[in-house]
């Protein structure tokens, strides 16, 4: 069974920490992240919404910025495959 999150935070939350804590989740995390949301999150993603992971280091860190305009549901919708709730997690 999927784990449930009530939003996005709570499910970046829930990846970072398992990801510190679990090094072979980390490593699928790092190598196929489309996969692994799929598994966490119990559902399919289309194959045009794509997913990328970086990892910061003593020399790189990365600033994400959320979309510039919000989605509307409808797109949302799309992203998440017709199931309600998708919201990105990254």
């Amino acid at each position: 069974m999927a784990q449930e999150f009530q939003t996005v935070e709570e499910f970046h939350d829930y990846v970072r920490n398992k990801a510190v804590e679990n090094e072979e989740f980390r490593a699928r995390l790092l190598a196929d992240p489309k996969t692994v949301m799929e598994e966490e999150l119990d559902l399919s993603i289309p194959d045009d919404f794509s997913i990328e992971v970086h990892e910061d280091s003593a020399t790189t860190a990365h600033l994400v910025l959320p979309p510039s305009a919000a989605l509307a549901e409808e797109d949302m919708r799309a992203v998440a495959g017709g199931k309600n709730g998708w919201c990105s997690p990254v």
